[in-house]
């Protein structure tokens, strides 16, 4: 759907990969092997993307690192858009809201990573979740986003899993929100 919006498949792939999750840093080199483009059309859309004031950089060493500037007027919008179409709203609304017991999700894997995917791994964190209810809710989750999602679930005590085995993740509800 995006692709008839925005032609460039680098472009898409960029915004997907800084945009989704905002916590995403990346240099010229891992894009290149992460998206099997040439470094030249990674490195004209990621300069775009700085001169737009929608990526900033830092340099590490001799790597320069880009992540989302989420300080930009756009970022927030651009955000939701990716959100909608992935499907992660839909996830969001169907079933992370509806689900009775949860305190935190999670979205972690390629998805949080900013890598599309035909699978969106969640984390729930919760207690008396009703699984008969949340396979219910995924299964309908899942018809509407043409997506499988697959899931782990952890009590409050088994959280600290998420740091130890998810460095890369995405909050997408819990305690605050």
């Amino acid at each position: 759907m995006l692709d008839t919006i925005v032609t460039s498949k680098t472009r898409i792939k960029l915004l997907i990969k800084f945009f989704l999750n905002s916590g995403t840093s990346s240099y010229l080199r891992d894009l290149e092997t992460e998206f099997g483009d040439s470094t030249n059309s990674i490195r004209l859309e990621l300069n775009r993307f700085e001169e737009a004031g929608m990526l900033v950089s830092r340099v590490e060493g001799n790597k320069k690192l880009f992540r989302a500037n989420t300080a930009h007027p756009l970022f927030k919008d651009i955000h939701n858009i990716l959100l909608k179409i992935t499907g992660i709203d839909q996830i969001i609304e169907n079933v992370l809201n509806r689900l009775g017991g949860l305190e935190e999700a999670w979205l972690v894997g390629d998805f949080a990573a900013g890598r599309n995917s035909k699978v969106i791994d969640l984390v729930l964190v919760g207690i008396d979740i009703n699984v008969d209810n949340l396979i219910d809710y995924i299964s309908k989750a899942e018809s509407m986003i043409s997506r499988k999602i697959r899931y782990l679930i952890l009590t409050p005590a088994e959280s600290e899993i998420i740091e130890k085995h998810y460095p890369v993740r995405l909050k997408l509800m819990g305690r605050g929100d």
